[in-house]
C-alpha cells in the first residue's frame, strides 16, 4: 500500500484498533493492533511481536515506531 503523506493520516486513523502488519525498510516487520498515529507518522502498536525474516523474534507488548516513512502495511 502506497500512500501520499497528506492521505495517509486520515486512512490510519481508521485503522485504528484493528491489527495491522507494518513491514519496515530494514526488513523487521511489527504485528500487532494500532493504537494511535500522528501528523509525523509515528505509530504506537500494542500486543506487538516482532518478526525478522519472517520468524518470530519477540513479543514486544506496546510499542512506538518513530517516524515511519516507507512502509509495508497490511490490516486483516
Amino acid at each position: 500500500l502506497h500512500l501520499q503523506r497528506e492521505t495517509c493520516g486520515p486512512f490510519l486513523n481508521g485503522l485504528t484498533g484493528k491489527p495491522v502488519m507494518v513491514k519496515l525498510k530494514w526488513g523487521m516487520e511489527y504485528k500487532g493492533y494500532l493504537v494511535s498515529v500522528d501528523g509525523y507518522m509515528n505509530m504506537q502498536l500494542a500486543n506487538t511481536e516482532e518478526y525478522v525474516d519472517g520468524a518470530l523474534a519477540g513479543h514486544l507488548g506496546e510499542v512506538l515506531i518513530r517516524y515511519v516513512v516507507n512502509i509495508n502495511l497490511w490490516s486483516s
